[in-house]
């Protein structure tokens, strides 16, 4: 969608059309729902708070005021999970199982090695572990740049800090990764070893 395209349709939900908020949720959910699900690890919140931050973005759409839309969109998206986070620390909450979502299920390995498709999860496993005891904020730096692939100044307006911020953020997080990834290195390949 271009920029144009997204303004008309922005005009249009501030006049009230619901279909062009339709189309701005169409070519942004997925995004939306990625970071999420990344940051509270759990599908069925991720799709709960991805539909409530929708549903805010449609209520503030008078509060937007230009800038990068899907940064608008993140910021509402991250306040959300952070909220749910709060909350759920809170009260100590069990997820089942199911519902966590873990790096294996978005990096598959086509190799029909059963050994291999071993080591791989038991890597996946200790890469989601890793990310998992990062802290909220670096979490949500190292998912938005490393994995859902977001430019700096995008991920900067969206969490609403600086890009210097993001940067910091983003490397203090890629070394506590490696320093965690490192503690088992013998699920690492050859070439990752220190």
């Amino acid at each position: 969608m271009t920029t144009i395209d997204e303004q008309r349709l922005i005009q249009l939900t501030r006049d009230g059309d619901y279909d062009a908020f339709n189309r701005l949720v169409i070519e942004h959910q997925s995004a939306v729902f990625a970071v999420v699900l990344r940051m509270v690890r759990n599908r069925a919140a991720a799709e709960d708070i991805t539909q409530d931050a929708f549903i805010s973005a449609f209520r503030k759409i008078s509060s937007y005021r230009g800038g990068i839309f899907r940064a608008w969109l993140f910021r509402i998206a991250k306040n959300a999970a952070l909220d749910y986070l709060r909350k759920i620390n809170r009260r100590a909450e069990t997820s089942i199982d199911e519902d966590i979502v873990y790096f294996s299920e978005t990096v598959k390995d086509d190799t029909q090695d059963p050994v291999a498709d071993a080591l791989n999860s038991e890597l996946a496993s200790l890469i989601e572990h890793c990310l998992g005891g990062l802290s909220d904020d670096h979490r949500l730096a190292m998912v938005m740049i490393d994995v859902e692939g977001h430019q700096y100044d995008e991920v900067a307006e969206s969490i609403g800090i600086s890009i210097g911020t993001v940067k910091s953020r983003l490397n203090r997080a890629r070394a506590r990764m490696r320093d965690c990834v490192q503690q088992d290195a013998e699920l690492l390949p050859a070439s990752l070893r220190l």
